[in-house]
């Protein structure tokens, strides 16, 4: 079976954008690094008398605010330079770093139910 991907949707990204976000949404929505279209954008600026300025304006003013993720979600490793997502080093040191927080909770359960007092708490409750 295939896996499904979310719909990608189109909003500002504020938290990793520079102004309002517009740059990092687009390169989000295009899986592209934040600095690429920030490039096209500077250079469309310089170019165009101030066209993809009036356009960034009402990107800034149409484009609804990307939520923040609370939830995990899947490691996006890059293997170009401009794509978006994680070098494979720092994706690699942050899955460890969630299984290494995955497995002390799991000791820390292991060790409360094996010990004594689970025993003694689980008797108390069946009386």
């Amino acid at each position: 079976m295939s896996e499904r991907r979310p719909k990608r949707e189109l909003r500002r990204d504020s938290e990793r954008g520079k102004i309002a976000g517009v740059c990092a949404g687009i390169a989000d929505y295009l899986n592209l690094e934040p600095w690429l279209i920030r490039v096209a954008f500077v250079t469309g600026v310089i170019f165009t008398n101030g066209s993809f300025f009036v356009l960034y304006i009402a990107g800034w003013l149409i484009l609804d605010k990307k939520l923040p993720n609370t939830e995990r979600h899947n490691v996006d490793v890059k293997t170009k330079v401009w794509q978006g997502g994680e070098p494979p080093r720092e994706a690699f040191r942050d899955i460890k770093r969630e299984f290494d927080e995955l497995e002390q909770q799991l000791q820390s359960m292991e060790k409360y139910v094996t010990s004594n007092h689970y025993n003694l708490q689980r008797e108390f409750n069946r009386l």
